[in-house]
């Protein structure tokens, strides 16, 4: 197989206001454009540069389709039907001249090369922000205007994103694609897999300004500095309680519309977060993840850990506000403040 190196990306020209093709109405054609796409479309008048672009162009009008003869998926052009073909195949033509990653795509290629030069062409009108990718901007710009036009079949569930639709997908199917080498637990996602695998390696290379606590995640050490400046941006529309994190918000907005789209294999007991699944299988299982380093005992929430670890610490944070006595656990003193109130456990 032939490998095409490629070391450097010369800036593409966007233009928006022609969609990216280079072509206006027929009214705007100007004599260099028809000398230069002479073969015109006669249903919206697109111009190409080549009789075979205009042929496969035309499909989309007439609706006809390609057929792939490995998975029997539909395609309105030839050229997305050889492209896809490639992902049976699992060619890769394209090279990387700087860190030899292949890609099945040229354009695929040309975006990866700017994560090397850190070239952002397209950027938000709305507020700025640049972009590496053309189809990164577009999901971006949805954040502006709300628009989440992938709906999920099963529950109505709505995404900006084809990908954020097809993780969504595998809570119904409990499809887990993805599998850790070390230990062979399998994931939903991509992203599920790395943050699992960094549990192997225990390497957390963020680190919090403030108090030096690490994270494997730059997106966990976001949400932890939020912590020390309080702020939280997320705001649920119906009943106004904020989080700090997007995805807070989310499982909260489940306790109002009901949802539980996690479903427990064995026991079919349904739930609203993943987070929470996880802890239920554990159930089932038996599997006691979190080790105190002082005594060595071991629980299946890292919730439970740490309220443990202040029995090492003597760490007492939760206080009475009748008796000022402290506790080092919430259900210590919800169990203490019936003392006062002679309700009896």
């Amino acid at each position: 197989m032939m490998l095409l190196f490629i070391t450097e990306v010369v800036p593409p020209v966007v233009t928006m206001a022609t969609n990216g093709m280079g072509c206006k109405g027929a009214e705007g054609h100007s004599q260099e454009d028809l000398a230069n796409r002479p073969f015109q479309c006669e249903e919206c008048d697109k111009g190409f540069t080549e009789l075979r672009y205009l042929k496969n162009h035309k499909l989309t009008h007439t609706g006809e389709k390609f057929k792939c003869d490995e998975c029997s998926k539909l395609f309105s052009g030839l050229g997305s039907l050889r492209r896809h073909k490639k992902t049976h195949t699992g060619e890769k033509p394209f090279m990387c001249g700087k860190c030899s990653k292949q890609f099945s795509r040229l354009c695929h290629l040309k975006s990866h090369m700017r994560t090397h030069t850190g070239e952002k062409p397209y950027k938000c009108e709305e507020c700025s922000r640049q972009f590496s990718d053309q189809g990164d901007l577009k999901n971006h710009i949805r954040t502006h205007t709300g628009e989440k036009p992938y709906m999920c079949e099963r529950c109505s569930m709505q995404f900006r994103q084809l990908g954020g639709l097809k993780r969504h997908m595998r809570t119904h199917t409990g499809e887990k694609p993805y599998s850790c080498e070390e230990c062979h637990q399998q994931f939903a996602s991509s992203t599920g897999l790395r943050t699992h695998e960094q549990t192997h390696s225990n390497e957390k290379p963020y680190k919090c300004e403030e108090c030096s606590k690490q994270f494997r995640q730059l997106s966990g050490l976001r949400a932890h500095k939020r912590t020390h400046s309080g702020e939280k941006p997320y705001k649920c529309e119906v009943c106004c309680k904020q989080f700090r994190q997007h995805g807070m918000l989310k499982v909260h907005i489940r306790t109002h519309t009901g949802d539980k789209p996690y479903r427990c294999e064995k026991c079919g007991r349904q739930f609203s977060s993943s987070s929470t699944l996880r802890t239920h299988i554990r159930t089932h299982t038996g599997d006691k993840p979190y080790k105190c380093e002082e005594c060595g005992r071991q629980f299946s929430q890292s919730g439970n850990l740490k309220t443990h670890m202040r029995l090492h610490t003597g760490e007492k944070p939760f206080s009475c506000e009748q008796c000022l006595q402290r506790f080092p656990s919430k259900a210590g003193l919800l169990f203490h403040k019936r003392t006062h109130t002679n309700e009896k456990a």
